[in-house]
């Protein structure tokens, strides 16, 4: 169980630094706290939607997501009297990012490119946007590997203690804990 624990916690050393880093300066973007990087508009330009993605939203996306683009629908924005129904889907990587706009039934989408900084671009990355099929794996492997090390933990944790006062332990460490968050939540 020690091997177990000692190598899961190595597995996840770097990756917690790098998630933990990201999530502070997201915790404090607000308000003029730590900075979020950049991100530089490449471009707007008209992109040809063939006939065969006109019809269903569902068929925009399959368009887009042939050509390589992982995409995410953003909004269906209803018709109003000024403007007609608009698709929105948006997707990239990390790094590059982009925005379609579309109206169904047009023969055109309107598209923005968007770049992003190297820290805007680990924040994105922190917050599941641009990853691909990799970045999915590795998060995944790193909260499987949290759950393992949190398990492998108490179980080490456990051992020559007995069942009321690990009981005891638990239920203590929960109520300081609930305390602690309604202290903090101003409660």
């Amino acid at each position: 169980m020690r091997q177990l624990h000692l190598w899961v916690g190595a597995w996840g050393a770097l990756a917690a630094i790098a998630y933990g880093a990201t999530g502070l300066v997201l915790n404090h973007r607000f308000g003029g706290g730590l900075p979020q990087g950049s991100s530089r508009e490449l471009g707007v330009e008209q992109v040809a939607v063939p006939a065969t993605a006109r019809a269903r939203i569902e068929d925009l996306r399959a368009w887009l997501e042939a050509r390589g683009a992982r995409v995410q629908v953003q909004r269906e924005q209803p018709a109003s009297a000024t403007q007609p129904l608009r698709w929105v889907l948006g997707g990239g990587s990390a790094g590059e990012s982009f925005l379609l706009e579309y109206v169904p039934g047009n023969a055109t989408a309107q598209q923005r490119r968007s770049a992003h900084s190297p820290l805007a671009a680990a924040l994105r990355l922190h917050k599941g946007v641009g990853g691909g099929l990799a970045w999915i794996v590795f998060a995944d492997s790193i909260a499987l590997g949290l759950v393992a090390l949190g398990l492998s933990g108490l179980v080490l944790w456990s051992r020559g203690r007995t069942p009321a006062q690990w009981l005891r332990s638990l239920c203590g460490l929960s109520l300081l804990g609930f305390a602690g968050v309604l202290w903090l939540a101003g409660v």
